[in-house]
Protein backbone atom coordinates (compact mmCIF):
# COMPACT_ATOMS: atom_id res chain seq x y z
CA UNK A 1 0.00 0.00 0.00
CA UNK A 2 2.84 2.41 0.79
CA UNK A 3 4.53 1.72 -2.54
CA UNK A 4 1.29 2.38 -4.41
CA UNK A 5 0.77 5.59 -2.44
CA UNK A 6 4.36 6.66 -3.24
CA UNK A 7 3.84 6.15 -7.01
CA UNK A 8 0.47 7.89 -6.96
CA UNK A 9 2.08 10.88 -5.26
CA UNK A 10 4.84 10.93 -7.88
CA UNK A 11 2.30 10.69 -10.69
CA UNK A 12 0.40 13.62 -9.21
CA UNK A 13 2.94 15.93 -10.88
CA UNK A 14 2.19 14.60 -14.39
CA UNK A 15 -0.62 17.13 -15.07
CA UNK A 16 1.79 19.98 -14.23
CA UNK A 17 4.37 18.58 -16.64
CA UNK A 18 1.74 18.27 -19.37
CA UNK A 19 0.61 21.87 -18.87
CA UNK A 20 4.23 23.05 -18.92
CA UNK A 21 4.70 21.24 -22.21
CA UNK A 22 1.55 22.84 -23.65
CA UNK A 23 2.66 26.32 -22.56
CA UNK A 24 6.13 25.72 -24.01
CA UNK A 25 4.55 24.53 -27.28
CA UNK A 26 2.40 27.65 -27.56
CA UNK A 27 5.47 29.80 -26.93
CA UNK A 28 7.46 27.95 -29.58
CA UNK A 29 5.01 29.07 -32.29
CA UNK A 30 6.29 31.94 -34.39
CA UNK A 31 4.58 35.30 -34.03
CA UNK A 32 2.31 34.86 -37.05
CA UNK A 33 1.07 31.39 -36.05
CA UNK A 34 0.47 32.50 -32.47
CA UNK A 35 -1.44 35.58 -33.55
CA UNK A 36 -3.55 33.60 -36.03
CA UNK A 37 -4.41 31.01 -33.42
CA UNK A 38 -5.58 33.61 -30.91
CA UNK A 39 -7.38 35.49 -33.72
CA UNK A 40 -9.37 32.32 -34.51
CA UNK A 41 -10.29 31.93 -30.84
CA UNK A 42 -11.35 35.58 -30.65
CA UNK A 43 -13.42 35.25 -33.83
CA UNK A 44 -15.12 32.15 -32.40
CA UNK A 45 -15.95 34.03 -29.17
CA UNK A 46 -17.41 37.00 -31.07
CA UNK A 47 -19.44 34.80 -33.44
CA UNK A 48 -20.74 32.70 -30.53
CA UNK A 49 -21.74 35.85 -28.60
CA UNK A 50 -23.38 37.23 -31.74
CA UNK A 51 -25.40 34.02 -32.19
CA UNK A 52 -26.31 33.59 -28.51
CA UNK A 53 -27.27 37.20 -27.92
CA UNK A 54 -29.02 37.59 -31.27
CA UNK A 55 -26.92 40.68 -32.09
CA UNK A 56 -26.97 40.16 -35.87
CA UNK A 57 -23.58 41.82 -36.33
CA UNK A 58 -22.41 42.71 -39.81
CA UNK A 59 -19.03 41.46 -41.02
CA UNK A 60 -17.59 44.94 -40.38
CA UNK A 61 -18.98 45.04 -36.83
CA UNK A 62 -17.68 41.53 -36.18
CA UNK A 63 -14.18 42.50 -37.34
CA UNK A 64 -14.26 45.64 -35.19
CA UNK A 65 -15.25 43.57 -32.12
CA UNK A 66 -12.48 41.08 -32.86
CA UNK A 67 -9.90 43.90 -33.09
CA UNK A 68 -11.15 45.41 -29.82
CA UNK A 69 -10.95 42.25 -27.73
CA UNK A 70 -8.15 40.29 -29.42
CA UNK A 71 -5.47 41.71 -27.10
CA UNK A 72 -7.55 40.89 -24.00
CA UNK A 73 -8.24 37.35 -25.19
CA UNK A 74 -4.47 36.82 -25.59
CA UNK A 75 -3.82 38.09 -22.07
CA UNK A 76 -6.69 36.03 -20.67
CA UNK A 77 -5.08 32.99 -22.30
CA UNK A 78 -1.83 33.77 -20.43
CA UNK A 79 -3.75 34.13 -17.15
CA UNK A 80 -5.66 30.88 -17.74
CA UNK A 81 -2.59 28.83 -18.70
CA UNK A 82 -0.80 29.80 -15.51
CA UNK A 83 -3.94 29.41 -13.40
CA UNK A 84 -4.09 25.79 -14.60
CA UNK A 85 -0.36 25.34 -14.07
CA UNK A 86 -0.64 26.65 -10.51
CA UNK A 87 -3.52 24.32 -9.69
CA UNK A 88 -1.65 21.35 -11.18
CA UNK A 89 1.46 22.26 -9.17
CA UNK A 90 -0.30 23.21 -5.92
CA UNK A 91 -2.44 20.11 -5.53
CA UNK A 92 0.53 17.69 -5.42
CA UNK A 93 2.46 20.05 -3.16
CA UNK A 94 -0.57 20.16 -0.87
CA UNK A 95 -0.73 16.35 -0.93
CA UNK A 96 2.93 16.24 0.09
CA UNK A 97 2.08 18.43 3.08
CA UNK A 98 3.22 21.85 1.89
CA UNK A 99 0.53 24.23 3.11
CA UNK A 100 -0.10 27.81 4.10
CA UNK A 101 2.43 30.44 3.17
CA UNK A 102 4.92 27.76 2.10
CA UNK A 103 2.50 26.53 -0.55
CA UNK A 104 2.09 30.07 -1.85
CA UNK A 105 5.85 30.64 -1.88
CA UNK A 106 6.83 27.28 -3.38
CA UNK A 107 4.13 27.09 -6.06
CA UNK A 108 4.46 30.83 -6.72
CA UNK A 109 8.20 30.58 -7.32
CA UNK A 110 7.76 27.51 -9.56
CA UNK A 111 5.04 29.13 -11.67
CA UNK A 112 6.53 32.62 -11.85
CA UNK A 113 9.96 31.17 -12.57
CA UNK A 114 8.50 29.09 -15.38
CA UNK A 115 6.71 32.19 -16.71
CA UNK A 116 9.99 34.14 -16.77
CA UNK A 117 11.83 31.26 -18.45
CA UNK A 118 9.04 30.92 -20.98
CA UNK A 119 9.26 34.62 -21.86
CA UNK A 120 13.05 34.24 -22.18
CA UNK A 121 12.44 31.28 -24.50
CA UNK A 122 10.28 33.53 -26.70
CA UNK A 123 13.30 35.77 -27.36
CA UNK A 124 14.60 32.96 -29.59
CA UNK A 125 11.35 32.44 -31.51
CA UNK A 126 10.84 34.32 -34.77
CA UNK A 127 8.34 37.16 -34.44
CA UNK A 128 8.08 36.81 -30.66
CA UNK A 129 9.61 38.70 -27.78
CA UNK A 130 9.77 38.72 -24.02
CA UNK A 131 7.32 40.78 -22.01
CA UNK A 132 7.50 41.64 -18.32
CA UNK A 133 3.77 42.40 -18.53
CA UNK A 134 3.10 38.80 -19.57
CA UNK A 135 5.15 37.47 -16.64
CA UNK A 136 3.06 39.64 -14.30
CA UNK A 137 -0.20 38.42 -15.89
CA UNK A 138 1.04 34.82 -15.71
CA UNK A 139 2.00 35.27 -12.05
CA UNK A 140 -1.41 36.73 -11.22
CA UNK A 141 -3.11 33.74 -12.83
CA UNK A 142 -0.84 31.45 -10.82
CA UNK A 143 -1.61 33.23 -7.54
CA UNK A 144 -5.35 32.91 -8.12
CA UNK A 145 -4.88 29.18 -8.81
CA UNK A 146 -2.76 28.72 -5.69
CA UNK A 147 -5.26 30.49 -3.46
CA UNK A 148 -8.16 28.48 -4.88
CA UNK A 149 -6.28 25.26 -4.06
CA UNK A 150 -5.63 26.58 -0.55
CA UNK A 151 -9.30 27.46 -0.06
CA UNK A 152 -10.58 24.15 -1.45
CA UNK A 153 -7.99 22.22 0.56
CA UNK A 154 -9.04 24.01 3.75
CA UNK A 155 -12.74 23.44 3.06
CA UNK A 156 -12.13 19.76 2.27
CA UNK A 157 -10.06 19.29 5.38
CA UNK A 158 -12.63 20.95 7.63
CA UNK A 159 -15.76 19.39 6.13
CA UNK A 160 -14.62 15.90 5.10
CA UNK A 161 -11.28 14.84 6.52
CA UNK A 162 -11.49 16.05 10.12
CA UNK A 163 -15.06 14.78 10.65
CA UNK A 164 -13.98 11.39 9.22
CA UNK A 165 -11.01 11.33 11.58
CA UNK A 166 -13.23 12.11 14.54
CA UNK A 167 -15.64 9.36 13.47
CA UNK A 168 -12.80 6.83 13.16
CA UNK A 169 -11.49 7.71 16.62
CA UNK A 170 -14.95 7.16 18.11
CA UNK A 171 -15.38 3.81 16.34
CA UNK A 172 -13.92 1.04 18.54
CA UNK A 173 -13.11 -1.22 15.57
CA UNK A 174 -10.90 0.81 13.23
CA UNK A 175 -7.94 -1.11 11.90
CA UNK A 176 -5.86 2.03 11.49
CA UNK A 177 -5.75 5.44 13.04
CA UNK A 178 -6.80 8.35 10.89
CA UNK A 179 -3.89 9.33 8.70
CA UNK A 180 -3.45 12.11 6.27
CA UNK A 181 -5.43 12.00 3.06
CA UNK A 182 -4.84 13.95 -0.12
CA UNK A 183 -6.38 17.13 1.31
CA UNK A 184 -5.60 16.71 5.00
Amino acid sequence: MRILRFFIKLLSFVPALIIMYIIFSFSAQDGTASSMQSYKVTKKIVSTADRMLDLELTEQQTNRCIRKIHYYIRKLAHFTEYFLLAVSVSVPLYVYGIRGIWLVITAGILCSGFAALDEFHQLFVQGRGASVRDVIIDSCGALVGIFIVRILGYITRKTLVEPLCRHKRQNPYPSQHCTSTPFS
